[in-house]
């Protein structure tokens, strides 16, 4: 992740797909390179097991709101919703500190 001066902002997406996720994958990654192009953007992490968990980081909450409405992603978000997702949640955090090794 990009450093960060400050506190940010974290959107905590899981999911759990469908039994044929049918290009989910090259979607995902697309996703995530477009994200990786967004003004705010600070990094991402993600993994996927039964349950999906990725977590993308920004600085300002309109920075998320402009990528939630980036036209792109608007459509991926619409295939999750009818064709791959049995169910996900969105979650906004702001991240006051963060340490670590």
């Amino acid at each position: 992740m990009k450093h960060s001066t400050g506190s940010y902002y974290a959107v905590i997406f899981t999911s759990e797909l469908n039994d044929n996720p049918e290009g989910y994958t090259e979607m995902a990654h697309k996703i995530e390179a477009l994200a990786k192009q967004q003004k705010g953007f600070l990094g991402i992490d993600s993994a996927r097991e039964k349950t999906g968990i990725t977590i993308s980081y920004w600085e300002t909450l309109e920075d998320i709101k402009n990528w939630k409405t980036q036209s792109e992603h608007l459509i991926a978000q619409q295939l999750g919703k009818e064709k791959w997702y049995k169910k996900y949640t969105v979650r906004v955090c702001k991240v006051e500190r963060e340490y670590g090794k």
